[in-house]
């Protein structure tokens, strides 16, 4: 791994990430949404949904860099043309990319027999789709994340997306049936591939920009920013004149993760390139530092992290009875608190770690089976 402002902004970015998603799903497992102060409800609140969109784009991100030939590569060796060359690197990226979507597919399976909100399994979906858009032009990716958005609106007019669903303790039944699995992964599960493999094409294409030059850093954040607060204040504005109506018509409107309608995903988008630029800023500004590597080591490792903060972190909460269900009272500044202690306990886990072995174990692991 380099050191260059480019990667280390990328590894900050998937480190606050971390720090989101840990936020949102212990409150979530915990009951607590919409109990305690005011900042701690606003705050984990702005980040529900959002924490895991900003990963899947930083994913996207990941996958377009890793497309681009190195150099030395790029230059031919032997006989071999530059054509050739890409040609051969893009085989080899796609079998790589589908052996580790086959094996995030398997943990995730995993995982979800223990926590139903598993994302990984949804990821292996848009590592195994994404991979096959990386030819098509710009043009082609943001068509393509426009018709995804428009499909899922489609499917949504169409099928019943609370089939399976029991909205008051937020579990799936029939989710190990044939069917049930399908709806799930495709439409109305918790990250569906319709239209969450947008998330994954964006990152794509924000690949293809000049991510390392300040002037394209400055236009992310403040595109990203000008969207975000246009697209909340319509979502506001067209709620406030659907008052009184039916709860289907109002979701047409809402930024809300469930159901994922396109102006949360265009929120999620937006939210993504104001945290890119910040922290591909940030590690300019903190370069070679201790902090900005220590940061930098964990965002490395978020497989491994996010796999822990459901066995450690979730199992630690149900063993103290905070989880929903134990009749325990729980809010989200107590939420808030559990998330802060385990992000800090994962930090110096990290920390030590790191002066051994270079990568997490479950990164090790997908890099020993799958390549």
């Amino acid at each position: 791994m380099t050191s260059s402002p480019r990667v280390e902004g990328l590894d900050f970015a998937r480190f606050l990430a971390f720090v989101g998603m840990v936020l949102v799903n212990f409150t979530v497992a915990m009951g607590a949404e919409g109990l305690g102060s005011v900042w701690a409800t606003t705050f984990v609140g702005a980040l529900e949904g959002r924490a895991a969109a900003i990963f899947v784009v930083l994913a996207g991100i990941g996958l377009g860099l890793a497309s681009k030939p190195s150099p030395k590569k790029s230059l031919g060796i032997g006989t071999l043309s530059y054509q050739e060359n890409q040609t051969n690197h893009g085989d080899r990226l796609f079998i790589l990319t589908t052996k580790r979507a086959l094996f995030l597919l398997v943990l995730g399976l995993l995982n979800s027999l223990i926590f139903d909100a598993d994302i990984l399994h949804y990821y292996a979906l848009y590592f195994f789709f994404g991979v096959l858009f990386l030819r098509m032009s710009s043009t082609g990716l943001i068509a393509s994340i426009i018709m995804l958005m428009l499909c899922f609106i489609i499917m949504l007019l169409t099928l019943d997306y609370d089939l399976n669903w029991d909205w008051k303790s937020y579990s799936y039944q029939n989710f190990w049936t044939f069917e049930g699995f399908v709806l799930n992964l495709f439409f109305n599960g918790w990250h569906p591939v319709l239209p969450w493999l947008s998330f994954f094409l964006f990152g794509i294409f924000l690949s293809r920009l000049s991510l390392e030059r300040v002037s394209v850093q400055l236009k992310l954040f403040v595109i990203g920013f000008i969207v975000l607060i246009s697209v909340e204040g319509l979502s506001l504005f067209i709620l406030s004149l659907l008052a009184g109506a039916e709860q289907d018509l109002r979701d047409i409107a809402t930024t809300e993760p469930i159901p994922p309608m396109p102006f949360y995903m265009i929120a999620g988008m937006s939210g993504a390139c104001i945290v890119l630029a910040f922290s591909l800023w940030i590690s300019r500004w903190l370069k070679d530092t201790a902090l900005l590597k220590l940061c930098n080591q964990t965002g490395r490792q978020t497989l491994t992290l996010y796999v822990t903060h459901i066995l450690l972190g979730m199992g630690t909460l149900e063993a103290l009875g905070l989880l929903e269900g134990q009749n325990t009272i729980g809010n989200t500044d107590t939420a808030v608190f559990a998330s802060a202690l385990f992000c800090l306990c994962a930090v110096f886990y990290i920390w030590v770690y790191s002066k051994f072995f270079k990568r997490g174990p479950i990164e090790n692991l997908m890099r020993f089976i799958a390549g």
